[in-house]
């Protein structure tokens, strides 16, 4: 099974977000996966893995009953998915995503001083959200 977590380490905010600050993603018609996303990891720090995260979204969007989960999950993860440095709140809506020594993620502002002690911080591996543009 492969896997998206990473261990001890920040998604910094995308080079080219177009934000100075974070963003709660709107909701028009039915809720985005930056929506659902963030519903489910924020004022839940350390909760969830990635994993958790990016299949539970998964099988919300496609409607799988939750007594499937663990089958489909399994299918999920047979192949790559993308992690969390492609995400919408990485990208797009300003937010950096911790990752703790267990996996579990925590959202940070990029306007917070928590976002900006953590990528001053040498202890902690850094990787940026992939950009949204080739330029």
């Amino acid at each position: 099974m492969k896997s998206t977590n990473y261990f001890n380490t920040l998604i910094e905010v995308a080079e080219d977000c177009p934000n100075t600050h974070s963003e709660v993603p709107p909701v028009k018609g039915s809720k985005s996966v930056a929506t659902l996303q963030y519903e489910m990891v924020n004022g839940r720090p350390y909760q969830y893995t990635s994993d958790d995260v990016l299949f539970a979204v998964y099988a919300t969007r496609n409607g799988i009953p939750e007594a499937e989960w663990p089958a489909q999950r399994e299918l999920f993860f047979a192949k790559g998915q993308p992690c969390l440095r492609a995400s919408p709140l990485t990208k797009r809506y300003g937010w950096g995503v911790h990752s703790n020594d267990e996996g579990k993620i925590a959202l940070f502002g990029m306007e917070s001083e928590a976002y900006q002690d953590m990528v001053a911080n040498q202890a902690i591996e850094k990787t940026k959200a992939m950009r949204s543009s080739r330029a």
